[in-house]
């Protein structure tokens, strides 16, 4: 199973899904609506990723401001959140996901990605980001519950 990583936009989702091993994140799209509101094709295509990439759980990235406050953005993350996991039926968490466009965008840059170019993908590759963040904490979570205390 595979775990997916959402970017949620105002007028985009960047996509992003694990390889089987839980190991690495790999942008896959970015899903484009023409309004905030327009959700129901979004919703189906995320559905149709998870069906063929066979995805046991969804972390979503949650737009917290640099203070840690949660504003309107973060809200509208949420109720996406609550969105997909009544549509698919997974389990949804929530990733701080602060910095990880400007992130995104600098790792665009230094590849010589025209600005027009990064546009098109910088929702992707935040959703990467994203995902490969929780990948790692999962990763570090389980060596911690894997290490044996010496005095036993």
């Amino acid at each position: 199973m595979r775990i997916m990583g959402l970017d949620y936009g105002e007028k985009t989702v960047g996509v992003a899904v694990s390889d089987p091993l839980l190991l690495t994140a790999r942008a896959l799209e970015t899903i484009g609506r023409s309004s905030e509101n327009k959700l129901r094709a979004t919703l189906r295509r995320i559905e149709e990723l998870i069906a063929e990439y066979q995805v046991s759980e969804i972390v979503l990235g949650l737009p917290v401001m640099m203070s840690g406050e949660k504003g309107e953005r973060a809200f509208l993350a949420e109720d996406f959140g609550e969105m997909l996991k009544k549509r698919t039926g997974l389990p949804v968490h929530l990733m701080d996901e602060r910095l990880t466009s400007v992130e995104a965008d600098e790792i665009l840059y230094e590849s010589g990605v025209p600005r027009e170019e990064r546009k098109k993908v910088i929702d992707r590759i935040a959703a990467g980001l994203i995902l490969q963040d929780y990948l790692n904490q999962l990763k570090e979570y389980k060596q911690k519950a894997d290490v044996i205390d010496p005095q036993e």
